[in-house]
């Protein structure tokens, strides 16, 4: 990979991973359009490193908060707000795990096509819109219950067809549930955190194991690009969504989604 191509893709995953528009989708999608053969592994678990320092960085108190919260509620029977929010992130993620592992290979082997990625774009989006006009936006994350985790996490499976976005989704799923856009997006981006870590420790484990030959400039360059346009997406984010809305991304995945049908679909 030459650093014209790194440069781009960390800077497309920094950017994509924490917005409502698929991340995974600007990835097949850019090497397609350009020509470009598609990222090495190496590189996939480079960007994986890079989103997840970024996250664990923006929300490292609440992190630790909830750690340690959990741990008072496993070990000494403490309950709290913050314990109760760090076992609705587990819950959250449980779903996606398994049906991650079941249907992982099926995903990437079938639903990788630009038309695919085109519909999903444009349904999901449309579903972002609409629940961004009905919600009523009065719920912060603390008053989460389970139920809500549970729904919340069956909304993140859908993010395993491309084009979907793993963030949009989440937030879709917590504006129906009532929660203010700043909520949606905080409890989207905790959920990422075991959710980057698992896949990201998957694609470590396969690049081990496999035979190809560590390119370790584009893993570093890779990692710092992505770590930080994905901090400064983060914080950019959450300081302008409540005014802003999700309207910019949804008109923005109508247009992505459009245009790829009539590339690849006409």
């Amino acid at each position: 990979m030459d650093f014209e191509q790194i440069l781009s893709l960390g800077l497309l995953q920094g950017l994509t991973e924490f917005l409502p528009v698929s991340s995974s989708a600007h990835l097949i999608l850019l090497p397609l359009l350009l020509g470009w053969e598609d990222q090495r592994l190496a590189f996939d678990v480079a960007v994986h490193v890079g989103t997840l320092t970024a996250v664990v960085s923006y929300f490292k108190k609440d992190i630790v908060r909830l750690i340690q919260a959990w741990f008072s509620s496993v070990f000494q029977r403490q309950h709290s707000t913050d314990s109760k929010l760090a076992w609705y992130v587990i819950l959250a993620t449980i779903p996606v795990g398994v049906f991650g592992l079941l249907f992982g290979d099926f995903v990437e082997s079938t639903l990788r096509s630009p038309v695919v990625i085109a519909v999903a774009t444009i349904v999901f989006g449309l579903l972002l819109w609409w629940s961004d006009a009905v919600g009523k936006r009065v719920r912060v994350e603390s008053q989460l219950n389970a139920k809500d985790a549970i729904t919340i996490g069956f909304f993140q499976v859908l993010a395993l067809i491309p084009g979907t976005s793993r963030s949009g989704i989440t937030m879709t799923g917590g504006l129906f549930l009532g929660l203010t856009r700043e909520a949606c997006a905080r409890f989207s981006f905790l959920l990422s955190v075991p959710l980057i870590f698992l896949a990201g420790s998957l694609k470590t484990v396969e690049l081990v194991n496999s035979t190809l030959t560590i390119d370790w400039f584009a893993i570093i360059s890779g990692t710092v690009i992505s770590a930080i346009s994905a901090f400064i997406c983060i914080a950019l984010f959450l300081k302008t969504l409540e005014k802003m809305g999700m309207w910019p991304f949804v008109a923005y995945r109508l247009v992505l989604g459009t245009y790829l049908l009539v590339v690849y679909a006409f």
